[in-house]
């Protein structure tokens, strides 16, 4: 049986996900599985699963790097971390044009998307235990030689929020027409325009019995397992405002959005991870 992967076999998985990843970025067809059968005759022995496995300890790589990752692949953060960060950040420092790529598509606004029924872009939440979707983080743990997070730089796009909360404001009376509340369909405001970022959230809307339904919306381009940044004002938002309070997370809006939503204080939902400190001198 194969023993643990060398940097050889590691080195030729990181070229193949890379090579993998320009073709989504740049919105080109490719075949996983030829890939992973031209990949396989550079290493020792191994199995289609345990490659796929590989590429998925990539993703999460990359995520942690707060750099796009193949959403095909869901990442698993159980990896060497011995060997896999370094690999990767090696990649990437001889390879400076993807920096440009990664720049190019944390700024890229898809046109608006047309969904035929609206209402079936909602699906359930990562469950709790995977660390992998539910995340929120703000900064990343590893070395990521871009010195750019670009996950964060999406999700400070103005152009894609607002496009996500235009699809979140449809949805929203695209919910309560269906369940026969016009007129509280017609009174949903989008406070990030009324109010601002002071308000703590980003759309008022209404449960069907009229109470209210306070909304912030979180718009990405990549997959379920991107994770998303919230402020210390939306965070306290929504612990004063748990009953209340729901995140609507958008996701894959580059073609096909979907979304799923929380209800509650954000910190007994996610994992938070804190990104910056305040320092003075002692």
């Amino acid at each position: 049986m194969p023993g643990a992967w060398n940097r050889t076999e590691v080195d030729a998985i990181v070229e193949d996900y890379f090579d993998m990843l320009r073709s989504d970025l740049n919105e080109l067809k490719y075949n996983k599985t030829e890939h992973r059968r031209d990949l396989l005759r550079h290493l020792n022995d191994r199995s289609h699963g345990s490659v796929e496995f590989k590429h998925q300890n990539i993703s999460a790589v990359l995520i942690e790097m707060g750099i796009p990752y193949i959403d095909g692949y869901k990442p698993r953060f159980n990896y060497q971390r011995s060997m896999l960060p370094y690999a990767v950040s090696d990649y990437i420092s001889k390879h400076d044009e993807l920096h440009d790529l990664f720049s190019r598509d944390s700024n890229f606004v898809p046109a608006f998307p047309t969904v035929q029924n609206i209402l079936d872009s909602l699906e359930k939440p990562p469950e709790p235990n995977a660390k992998e979707e539910n995340s929120i983080s703000e900064s990343a743990p590893i070395y990521n030689p871009t010195g750019v997070n670009y996950l964060e730089k999406e999700a400070q796009n103005k152009d894609l929020g607002e496009a996500g909360e235009q699809f979140i404001l449809n949805y929203e009376r695209a919910r309560l027409i269906h369940a026969g509340k016009e007129r509280l369909a017609n009174r949903i405001e989008q406070v990030s325009r009324t109010i601002g970022p002071a308000a703590g959230y980003d759309i008022r809307s209404y449960d069907t019995n009229g109470q209210d339904r306070f909304i912030e919306a979180k718009t990405t381009k990549y997959g379920k397992s991107t994770p998303f940044f919230v402020t210390p004002n939306e965070l306290n938002f929504s612990k004063l405002n748990e009953r209340h309070y729901y995140l609507y997370r958008l996701f894959k809006f580059r073609e096909e959005p979907r979304m799923f939503m929380f209800n509650g204080f954000l910190k007994d939902r996610c994992k938070i991870k804190p990104s910056q400190y305040i320092a003075k001198p002692a």
